[in-house]
């Protein structure tokens, strides 16, 4: 038996799959099992992953059923002590489990260790730092206003907690991973590695970029994690939504401009607007509406053309300055 078990959900991965799996298998600690859960892949993601050879590896496959029914595929079959999830197309850095499994041996009180995220392109490339929140201890507060672990491939979680909280809930339509944070958070501590050792890709083929079921996931977890939360954490929730929406703003312009996702853009820009009026108040906003403006206006060729050519005058990325990150100025009554 591995002490950690960690488990990758894949879909027509064969793009990423084998530097996805290196990651883990190169990793400093090596006390670990990896699971790969092969959700009716269509492509050669299974072939790939059969020219790999590793004792510690295990693949199961299974008709395509969705990434939440995946990682609760993957758990049923985890005999470790200690468990994490990395995406199909995400990289660790050699000591990700080292450092996590350290920090929670040295703070038995916390069920979750976490880290900090860095930004790659489909190439590897590095584009850009990710989250590097480093709070600890109860953060369940920090968590309802935003989203810091950033993506399914950064805790490390005691097996124990997970038999306390159950698993992914199967039923919603995205940002299961932040529900399940959100439930391990009402009920465990977080503790932190200070250090990027997560490196998220974006590509504009992958789930993420998809703004619509982006939105639906992302306000159904919320509205749920309010429904049961504290009477005295509900004020949160314009932080949390306003987050949500800047961010999904952002999402609207990634990638090859389309109308539709333009149109969407104007519509997050209103909810953030009446969630977090001061965002009326800064520079950004202008960028924001002449990329509105040109997308939903322009034909696609010509407005692509135009946004590479002035990239600084469309650049939106100062978005991320305005995410609510003072947590100490918001949270009035953190116990």
């Amino acid at each position: 038996m591995s002490l950690i078990s960690v488990i990758i959900p894949t879909y027509n991965a064969e793009k990423t799959i084998e530097e996805t799996i290196q990651s883990v298998l190169s990793q400093t600690f090596t006390d670990l099992e990896l699971i790969v859960i092969n959700d009716g892949s269509t492509d050669s993601t299974l072939e790939v992953i059969n020219r790999l050879e590793d004792s510690r590896l295990k693949v199961f496959s299974y008709p395509n059923a969705g990434g939440n029914v995946s990682r609760n595929r993957g758990l049923a079959k985890a005999s470790g002590e200690y468990i994490s999830f990395i995406d199909a197309d995400d990289l660790w850095t050699p000591d990700k489990l080292e450092k996590q499994l350290q920090a929670l041996k040295e703070n038995p009180q916390a069920g979750v260790a976490y880290s900090w995220t860095d930004r790659i392109d489909e190439t590897g490339k590095f584009i850009g730092h990710g989250g590097s929140v480093s709070v600890t201890g109860d953060v369940l507060a920090e968590l309802l206003i935003i989203n810091f672990l950033s993506s399914g491939s950064n805790p490390l979680i005691r097996r124990e907690a997970f038999l306390e909280v159950g698993n992914f809930d199967e039923s919603l339509p995205g940002s299961q991973d932040r529900d399940m944070w959100l439930r391990l958070a009402a009920r465990y501590h977080f503790v932190v590695v200070p250090l990027p050792q997560i490196l998220y890709r974006v590509s504009p083929n992958s789930v993420s970029s998809n703004v619509f079921a982006l939105e639906k996931g992302a306000t159904t977890v919320i509205n749920k994690a309010f429904a049961q939360a504290p009477d005295s954490l509900q004020y949160l929730k314009k932080y949390s939504l306003g987050n949500i929406y800047k961010y999904l703003i952002y999402k609207s312009f990634e990638g090859y401009p389309e109308r539709k996702k333009a149109l969407a853009a104007s519509r997050f820009l209103l909810q953030t607007i009446r969630n977090d009026p001061s965002i009326l108040k800064v520079r950004v906003i202008w960028k924001i509406m002449l990329n509105i403006i040109l997308i939903s206006t322009l034909p696609p060729s010509l407005s692509h053309q135009l946004r590479s050519k002035s990239k600084k005058l469309f650049d939106v990325t100062a978005l991320f300055a305005h995410l609510e990150y003072n947590f100490a100025e918001i949270i009035k009554d953190k116990k």
